[in-house]
């Protein structure tokens, strides 16, 4: 019995360490190891990421999605430590009709630029529903309830991953460009960005309150997942699927309230958000390690326009609500 059970864990050392290592592994390490540096901002870490799935490939490249998705996660979880959760119920507030309003009117011209497209309807729907609330989580919390299959779920991530990228760097210029209030600019990326970890990178380079902003209305707008996953289930009548509800939300909640009311953690605070940052930076790494180029061609035009055409009108309502509208 005993040597049974010794010589397979013998066996997988010896596998472990006759296994070579390449090139492409090095560098990707190499890389991922500079972004954990102070020298890489959350867009560099991006480009670099990109660069890397263009020209080297990713190593690990099954193992991308799960590691973006539990590294975003513990991310966001620890720049609660860093938010007041008064201010955040305040800043929540204040986006809550942009986020009605936005998430209504997505929806609905997503629904008619897909039949104007023709766009096949389950891919059409999980672009609308990830421009609409938030990016790629939402898409994989709706994937299920529709059964799209993978190619669906791809070219949905791989035409909001796209977007992501280039917003990662185009809001903080616009926002500088137009002086907005650091409110107006976190309530702006919150609505307007798909994805939280663009959101939060976004807004980080615009400065702090426009984080904590742009965080907790964003994760705020995370919630109507719910909703919208149940109107899902009655729009493609496909019973009842179990819905994926984000739990890391509570998490983050938990984390301002420990924050705001335990101030004996303020020791400690400085160091997990900085840490949290750091993981951002390497979330937003992997994220640009997965568009490869493949990624980018399995997308298509029509998907893509109207993923841009959904963005652009987005960004435009949402831009003017909140320079016209909230005084920030």
């Amino acid at each position: 019995m005993e040597k049974s059970t010794v010589i397979p864990a013998q066996q997988k050392l010896k596998n472990l360490l006759d296994k070579s290592v390449t090139t492409r592994e090095i560098v990707f390490v190499i890389a991922l190891i500079f972004c954990l540096t102070s020298f890489v901002t959350p867009p560099v870490a991006l480009l670099i990421g990109f660069a890397i799935a263009q020209f080297i490939g990713h190593p690990f490249l099954h193992l991308n999605h799960k590691a973006t998705s539990f590294l975003l996660k513990i991310s966001v979880v620890g720049l609660g430590f860093g938010m007041n959760i008064t201010s955040a119920v305040h800043a929540g507030r204040e986006g809550l009709l942009f986020t009605v309003a936005s998430i209504t009117g997505t929806l609905a011209l997503g629904l008619l630029l897909g039949r104007l497209l023709k766009i096949e309807k389950k891919t059409s729907h999980l672009i609308s529903s990830g421009t609409a609330i938030c990016g790629g989580s939402a898409i994989a919390a709706i994937s299920p309830l529709i059964k799209a299959e993978e190619k669906q779920i791809s070219v949905a991530l791989g035409t909001i991953f796209i977007l992501n990228s280039i917003a990662l760097f185009l809001f903080p210029f616009i926002g500088h460009q137009l002086h907005l209030s650091q409110m107006q600019f976190g309530l702006w990326s919150a609505i307007a960005i798909h994805d939280t970890s663009s959101v939060v990178g976004a807004a980080n380079k615009y400065g702090a309150e426009a984080l904590q902003v742009a965080t907790t209305v964003k994760l705020a707008r995370a919630l109507w997942i719910i909703p919208v996953a149940l109107l899902t289930t009655v729009f493609f009548k496909t019973g009842k699927q179990k819905i994926k509800i984000p739990y890391f939300i509570g998490l983050f909640v938990l984390a301002m309230a420990i924050n705001t009311y335990f101030p004996i953690v303020h020791r400690l605070s400085g160091w997990i958000v900085n840490l949290a940052k750091t993981g951002l930076t390497v979330t937003l790494f992997l994220i640009g390690a997965g568009l490869s180029s493949a990624v980018l061609k399995s997308v298509g035009i029509k998907p893509l326009l109207q993923g841009i055409i959904l963005w652009i009108v987005i960004s435009v309502v949402a831009l003017w609500a909140v320079m016209n509208i909230h005084v920030g």
